[in-house]
Parts: C-alpha cells; sequence; structure tokens
C-alpha cells in the first residue's frame, strides 16, 4: 500500500476529531467560559502559576507531552504489523486521547489549579490522594528510566548531537531571560532562537562530539536536577517554546518529505497475533502510547498547563491541539519505518536502537526538500532527543512534587525540592543501569495507560458530580483501566520474572516485576474507591433532582 493513504487517515482522524468532537466537548460538555478567571491569574507567584501566551504554551505543552514515547511506540509496535499500530492510533487519539488531555487541565483549572493528588481526595477519598501518589512516584520512576535510557543511547551513538543539545541549553536560558527579564518583542527572540538553534545543528555535523554512555547518563541527570529545581519561567518553558520549532520543522518537512516520496509500505500489514513481547491484546495498546492515549499528559496538562492558561478558550487549541501534532508525529514515525525496511527481519535486527531507524528514516524523508542527508539526519536525531529530554524537564519536577505531597506531612525534609529531587535521581541511575530495556518500556506503557485510566476516572468523577454527561470519559476509562492492568499482569509474571531466575539482569527484572504488582494492587484499591465515589455522587445527582422535581415552579 502507498504511504499516501495514511496520510489520508491522518486528515480523516485531525479534522473530525479537532475540530467536530473537540469543539462540541469544550461547548456542551465543559462549557468553556472566556469571563472566568483561571489559576494563573489568581494565584500567580511566578514560580508554577504563571500566565502564558497561548501560542508560547501549546510549544511547552506540545514538547512537555511528546517526548520519544509517539516515536519509539509505535516502531516497537510495528512488530505486529503497521495496520494495527495505525488502528490504534487514530481511535486512540480520536476517541481518549485528546479528551484526556483537554480535561485533565478543565478539571484542574475549575478547581484552582489542583494536582491530580489534591483531586483524588477531594473526590474520591483521603486514602485515595496516597494512593494516587504512591503511583505516581513509581510511574515516574519508569519514565524516568526509560527516556533516560533512550536519551543516552540516543545521543552515545550520533556524534552530531551533542553540540547543538549545548547550543539548545544555552538558548533556553537567553530566551526566558529576554522575554521574561529583559522584556525584549517575542517574535525578535523567537527568530534569535530558530537561527541559532538551526546553525547549531548544521556545526554538529562538522564539530563531531563523542562521550560514553556512562558520561552522558551522568549528564542527562544533572540535566534533570536542574530543571527540577528552577522556576518554571526561568528554563523549563523557554526550552520548551525555543525548541519546539525544530519538532515543527521536523513534522512539516517529514509530511512533505512523505508526499513528495509517496513510498510503499514494505513492511507486512499484520504479522501475527503474538510477538515477543507478547501478544496483540493488551501489549500493543501499551506499547503504543502517547500517540494515541497517555496518562503522562494528564500531569502535564494538570500540574503544569493547567497553571499557566490564561484564558479557557485556549485550552482546546493548547491541549487538543498538541494532543494531534503528537499523533502527527507518530504518523511519521509508523510511514518512515514501515517503508524503509524491506522485510521484518531486517526491521528486527534494527530495533534494538530504535531512535537510529527512525533518524534513518525521517533523515531520509527530509532530503526529498533538498537537505543533505547529513543535516537531514541530524535534524532528525535533534528532533527525538530535544522530544525526550523534554520529558527529563519535568519528571523529576513531578516526582519532586509527589514526594512533598506524600510524605511531608510525617517527614518534613521530604519538602526539601533538592534532597527529593536527588533521591530521584539516584534510584533512576541504578535501575537505567540495571534493567532489561524493552520489557522497561512495556512496563511504563502499562504505567502510563493505567495513569491515563485513572485520569479519566477523576475526570468521570467530576463531570457527575457536575450533573454533566460523563459517559465520553467512563467507557474510555473502563477500557482502559481492564487492558493496561492486564498488561502490567502479563510482562511481570511471563516476562520480567522468568527473565530473572534465568539470571539476565536480576535486580532490574525482579525490581520492575514488584514495581508492576504494587501498581496493580493501588490500581485495585484506587478502582474501589473510585466506585464507591462514582456511586455517592450519581446517589446526590438523583436525589438533588427528585427535589428540584418537588419544588414549586
Amino acid at each position: 500500500m502507498n504511504s499516501l493513504w495514511v496520510l489520508i487517515w491522518w486528515v480523516v482522524i485531525v479534522v473530525i476529531g479537532y475540530w467536530v468532537y473537540a469543539r462540541w466537548a469544550a461547548k456542551h460538555v465543559f462549557e468553556v467560559d472566556p469571563n472566568r478567571a483561571t489559576p494563573a491569574k489568581m494565584y500567580m507567584d511566578g514560580v508554577d502559576f504563571m500566565p502564558a501566551n497561548k501560542n508560547v504554551l501549546y510549544g511547552f505543552q506540545l514538547n512537555s507531552i511528546a517526548g520519544a514515547a509517539p516515536i519509539i511506540g509505535p516502531i516497537v509496535a510495528l512488530q505486529w504489523g503497521w495496520l494495527p499500530t495505525l488502528l490504534w492510533l487514530g481511535l486512540g487519539v480520536f476517541f481518549i486521547g485528546w479528551l484526556q488531555d483537554f480535561s485533565s487541565a478543565m478539571v484542574s483549572i475549575r478547581n484552582d489549579g489542583d494536582t491530580f493528588g489534591a483531586l483524588g481526595y477531594k473526590l474520591i477519598s483521603p486514602r485515595a490522594r496516597k494512593i494516587l501518589l504512591t503511583f505516581v512516584y513509581f510511574y515516574l520512576l519508569l519514565i524516568a528510566c526509560a527516556f533516560g535510557h533512550v536519551i543516552t543511547k540516543g545521543i552515545s551513538h550520533n556524534a552530531a548531537l551533542p553540540f547543538p543539545l549545548l547550543v539548545v541549553i544555552a538558548v533556553a536560558f537567553l530566551v526566558g531571560h529576554m522575554i521574561y527579564k529583559a522584556r525584549v518583542n517575542i517574535i525578535a527572540t523567537t527568530i534569535l532562537a530558530i537561527v541559532a538553534i538551526f546553525v547549531a545543528i548544521w556545526l554538529g555535523t562538522v564539530w563531531n562530539m563523542s562521550f560514553s554512555y556512562n558520561t552522558i547518563l551522568i549528564c542527562v541527570l544533572i540535566f534533570g536536577y536542574f530543571s527540577s529545581i528552577l522556576p518554571v519561567w526561568r528554563f523549563i518553558q523557554p526550552y520548551n517554546y525555543s525548541s519546539v520549532y525544530v519538532v515543527y520543522f521536523g513534522i512539516i518537512a517529514g509530511v512533505i518529505g512523505i508526499i513528495i516520496g509517496h513510498k510503499p509500505m514494505t513492511l507486512p500489514a499484520f504479522t501475527g497475533w503474538s510477538v515477543k513481547v507478547g501478544p496483540l491484546w493488551p501489549i500493543l495498546f501499551v506499547t503504543v502510547a502517547c500517540g494515541a492515549i497517555s496518562g503522562w499528559h494528564s500531569l502535564v496538562s494538570s500540574t503544569a498547563t493547567s497553571r499557566q492558561l490564561e484564558n479557557e478558550l485556549d485550552v482546546r487549541p493548547v491541549t487538543a491541539g498538541a494532543m494531534f501534532a503528537e499523533f502527527t508525529i507518530s504518523i511519521i514515525a509508523v510511514i518512515v519505518c514501515a517503508t524503509a525496511f524491506s522485510s521484518k527481519a531486517d526491521y528486527l535486527a534494527n530495533l534494538k536502537n530504535p531512535v537510529g531507524i527512525f533518524v534513518g528514516g525521517l533523515g531520509g524523508a527530509i532530503t526529498s526538500i533538498g537537505l543533505p542527508i547529513s543535516y537531514a539526519k541530524a535534524l532528525a536525531g535533534m528532533m527525538i532527543i530535544i522530544l525526550a529530554l523534554t520529558i527529563v524537564n519535568l519528571v523529576f519536577r513531578f516526582m519532586k512534587v509527589a514526594t512533598a505531597e506524600l510524605l511531608g506531612d510525617a517527614i518534613g525534609i521530604a519538602k526539601n525540592p533538592h534532597l527529593a529531587t536527588i533521591v530521584a535521581l539516584a534510584i533512576t541511575f541504578l535501575l537505567v543501569k540495571t534493567g532489561t530495556w524493552l520489557y522497561i518500556w512495556v512496563l511504563f506503557g502499562g504505567a502510563n495507560q493505567l495513569m491515563a485510566s485513572f485520569a479519566l476516572l477523576l475526570i468521570t468523577l467530576f463531570l457527575v458530580q457536575k450533573s454533566k454527561n460523563y459517559k465520553i470519559a467512563i467507557y474510555p476509562m473502563f477500557f482502559m483501566y481492564a487492558t493496561t492492568v492486564c498488561a502490567l499482569f502479563y510482562t511481570a509474571v511471563f516476562k520480567l520474572i522468568p527473565g530473572g531466575l534465568a539470571g539476565k539482569k536480576v535486580f532490574g527484572n525482579f525490581f520492575a516485576a514488584a514495581v508492576a504488582i504494587l501498581l496493580i494492587i493501588l490500581a485495585l484499591i484506587l478502582a474501589y474507591d473510585g466506585w464507591k465515589a462514582f456511586r455517592k455522587f450519581k446517589a446526590g445527582v438523583a436525589e438533588a433532582s427528585a427535589e428540584a422535581e418537588k419544588a414549586p415552579a
């Protein structure tokens, strides 16, 4: 099949999903109100609550949610064939993905910028708050491990990347200073940032810099430390905003290159029900994470973006718009991979380095617009590493917040941002060095999608409490919950534990299996508490409705 048909699938999903379904939900379910004051304006503190221009915030949201998962997940999922991967990407983002991102931000905004810990306390129970925060911490740990490895592996295998990455980091500090301190015009600041970054990418192809895996891993963790403790305006927001233009260019150039090249899909459409990592259901649905739906997005939307939105009308373009853009990245990843290999055996031989697969595939597509292959590959490499580093930008910050909320009242020192961050960095380093990456990735995917089901649970309870149409969230929640609990159980019992018993990275496998089982237990308890809260809210709504009918006209 020609790859152009895949682009038609992409267009249909984006047009109907964003301009029809998302617009309807924003207007008729959440009733967005441009006149309602947002938490960013009410509680502006210059650290977390900070009103931002919607264009800046869109770049922040896209970079923050994307990471490398919308690229790596679909590439790994092609083991089952490109057809099931494309079907889940399209249907997942249409019915669940954008809805979770948008609704997570709206629920937080309507609750004064509360995080999921506080929302769990309000909507479910005090116990639910502790369970949710515990889950979030271990879930974030898996994210840190998965992306820490991806970044380190990608940079250590591409000597053209270190120099431009250093420039990107320097530019982020400069942009933050220019926008928020020097008050320089944002257009001039943006042009300066774009020129500096794209020139640096070219210089990286000339000035190659090679470092060992361990050196890069330590540098990545140091990067995570400063991202965690600095104010959001100082580094995270300007990093996401300035570097996102590489992502924009990669998406546009990739789509144009695909249209010009219109290559056939040479990998099989469907290879079979079961592959090395497991059966199509439930494993494919957690292997393909961010491009369809991702619990990580709900954390970004509710913990970071909701505290920066100036107007409720901005929520749909910022959150749903970024989600459909991320879906686009996944579509590009599927096409460039499915058209780059002549056989499944050739593809599997390269699967140990999915970053390399994407760099080669997208780089080849970008050459269709006239760029030299060396620059095109460097650009593709920068795109995926920038996205992955954005996750590191936020994950340790979120772990710091979760530590303070979970342990701060009992152990005062847990509120120390430096200590909480250093502990998270140390655990991440240990697990990255001792874990089995492929199963860690599947385990991250399972925890990630389980986080999405928890987000949908909170969204459902909020909508029930407000007497709104909760069915748009509850059915996706049931599907995600059942799928991800089964995926975590399968990975732990049939993959991680046998691998540990066979002596293959024993500590990492058993630790990851223990985390998976813990997450399942927490999920079962939280589901029970959520069900009780749902029944309570439903009963309250029914009682209020009955009293309203009895009241005199």
